[in-house]
């Protein structure tokens, strides 16, 4: 019975999403929380969850097995596919989550890109960064989790860590393969 009637609350959600304009290119496949907000304009590929306390804009594309729990997407952003969007999250207008990659605690600044394989945690990444390939932040040591600040317009290269606590500013490039341990400033 209980089986039958979360079937029957998700036909019933993605019936409301659909009738507001919602786009699923396979709503079966594709699963809502009662509380999910989504604005106009927004196209959701297949298998795709959003858990809990969710807020999508307008003109936002998730791809297909993207997950989302907790965070809050502004207008014109790209999530996936294979991401994985965790609570305490917020992305603001014309950013990119792109394939395998994993966000938890962190604000992505306006424009700014997370393209692939990165684990971004308890990071505020500022406007116009790109984060390259295999970048991972590390937030955690073994006894607490670390801040991450990146400001705007920063070039990080592929395959590097971030050591938090760790501030890196305006203009600044990261070479790709760099662990950085110490705040850098331009």
């Amino acid at each position: 019975m209980k089986e039958k009637k979360l079937k029957n609350l998700q036909t019933t959600l993605r019936n409301n999403f659909k009738k507001k304009g919602v786009k699923m290119i396979a709503p079966e496949t594709v699963f809502f929380s009662k509380d999910t907000k989504i604005g106009k304009k927004v196209v959701i590929e297949p298998y795709v969850v959003i858990s809990k306390n969710v807020k999508i804009g307008n003109n936002v594309t998730i791809l297909s097995f993207s997950h989302l729990e907790g965070v809050s997407i502004e207008n014109n952003v790209s999530i996936g596919p294979y991401a994985r969007v965790r609570p305490g999250t917020f992305i603001k207008s014309g950013s990119k989550i792109g394939n395998f990659v994993e966000v938890k605690k962190s604000t992505i600044g306006k424009n700014s890109k997370v393209n692939h394989l990165s684990y971004i945690g308890d990071t505020t990444i500022g406007k116009n960064v790109n984060i390259g390939a295999g970048t991972i932040t590390c937030n955690y040591d073994g006894v607490k989790k670390n801040k991450t600040k990146i400001k705007d317009k920063v070039f990080i290269g592929s395959n590097s860590s971030l050591v938090a606590p760790i501030t890196i500013n305006e203009n600044s490039v990261v070479g790709a393969g760099s662990i950085v341990t110490k705040n850098i400033s331009k």
